[in-house]
């Protein structure tokens, strides 16, 4: 795919002094919004306005958070709820069509022009993934094929038959298909929605043949549009900075930590009419890259996100992510795509797949315990034997 050459809008090439005018009068639009009678006269101001959780979504459910009469509420989301009582996301026809846009954006970000074929498998359904890059695929011009929720045979052929560019999915759904897709005409894969290392997407690459970017998004901010990589770049996901004002945290602390340094993510929303959120700490685990990025863009990026502060798992005394068990696997190429981890008390079983025979279990719980101090048992399954799933992979199953 032929890197682009123009930019999808001006604004993301805004010198940093006017693109902090735009989000200081944003930010203070979005206070009033949110009935916050704080005064602000720089971004700084921020610091002192109180963070907004899950839990305070949670504790006003259903629609509590939402900010405009109910008959200005066009289409309502949900998150999936897995970890407590789910949360409700509403949107104004104005917040869908700048949804719109931002997915618009971070598609041309990746190269996607008016006219390519896009493969759509993200969930279409209450959670944001598969409408949000529908709607986002069809603003920019591509012509879109929603193929979420038929089989993956079905898929697999569709992606030859039509001989598409672009694929969208989450990094899961990408291991599968690189296990039965075969030859194709993919060029490039916008991943997101669930937690993936460098070393998946080094695999992923090698083995579909295609680029591999990194995307950011949640239900509760609008879903994906929230960040993306650039094709020319492919360091960090840029953050849409005219739409999100962006913190990292010490998670324990709260207090800011310095461009680099991993911490919590926080992000306020700058545009959004239904649901507006202040300081929203995510739980998402990542860091601030300030440099420039080579494509010309200004916005900061996030670096890929090594997990949820609440994903730890603690097994045989050691404390560990999910996404360093991933590195440690996945860097073997004994070892397949899938794989989960099994947590029952302080006991740690992971499930992963074998590639050409490969079944030395011993061998691969001893580089575990020696890269991360983790004991687990290591239990090495044919190809097949990890449970799939047509969504979010279920990489951590606790019990």
């Amino acid at each position: 795919m032929t890197a682009p050459t123009v930019t999808f809008d001006s604004a993301e090439l805004a010198p940093r002094e006017r693109l902090a005018e735009v989000q200081l009068a944003r930010l203070r639009a979005t206070l009033a919004r949110r009935g916050l009678d704080i005064p602000i006269t720089t971004l700084e101001d921020l610091r002192a306005v109180p963070f907004t959780t899950k839990d305070d979504l949670r504790a006003r459910y259903p629609l509590g958070m939402e900010t405009v009469p109910p008959e200005e509420i066009v289409r309502l989301h949900s998150s999936s709820g897995t970890s407590g009582t789910p949360t409700i996301v509403g949107h104004t026809a104005k917040d869908l069509d700048t949804w719109a846009f931002l997915v618009a954006r971070l598609l041309a970000m990746a190269g996607v022009r008016p006219g390519m074929v896009v493969h759509n498998a993200y969930p279409y359904g209450l959670t944001t993934g598969g409408f949000g890059f529908q709607q986002g695929a069809e603003r920019l011009g591509a012509t879109v094929v929603p193929a979420a929720g038929a089989p993956l045979d079905v898929q697999a052929r569709l992606l030859r038959d039509l001989e598409t560019p672009v694929l969208l999915c989450a990094p899961s759904f990408a291991a599968q298909l690189a296990d039965t897709l075969g030859t194709h005409s993919i060029e490039v894969g916008l991943f997101g929605g669930e937690m993936w290392t460098p070393v998946l997407r080094d695999r992923l690459e090698r083995q579909l043949g295609i680029i591999a970017l990194d995307t950011y998004g949640m239900s509760e901010l609008c879903g994906p549009g929230v960040a993306g990589e650039c094709i020319e770049g492919r360091d960090g996901a840029h953050i849409m900075e005219d739409h999100f004002l962006a913190e990292v945290i010490d998670p324990v602390t709260t207090e800011p930590v310095a461009p680099g340094e991993y911490g919590e993510l926080v992000l306020t929303t700058l545009t959004r009419e239904a649901m507006p959120l202040v300081r929203y700490r995510t739980g998402d685990i990542t860091a601030l890259i300030d440099e420039p990025c080579v494509c010309g863009r200004t916005f900061a990026r996030m670096a890929s996100v090594v997990g949820r502060r609440t994903d730890v798992i603690e097994a045989g005394g050691a404390r560990v992510y999910p996404s360093e068990i991933e590195r440690v696997l996945l860097a073997h190429p004994g070892i397949g795509l899938n794989y989960q981890l099994v947590v029952e008390g302080d006991h740690l079983d992971v499930h992963c797949e074998s590639v050409d025979g490969f079944g030395d279990r011993v061998h691969l719980a001893a580089e575990l315990r020696a890269a991360l101090g983790v004991d687990a048992d290591v239990i090495v399954d044919a190809p097949g034997g990890v449970p799939r799933s047509p969504g979010k992979a279920v990489r951590v199953v606790r019990r």
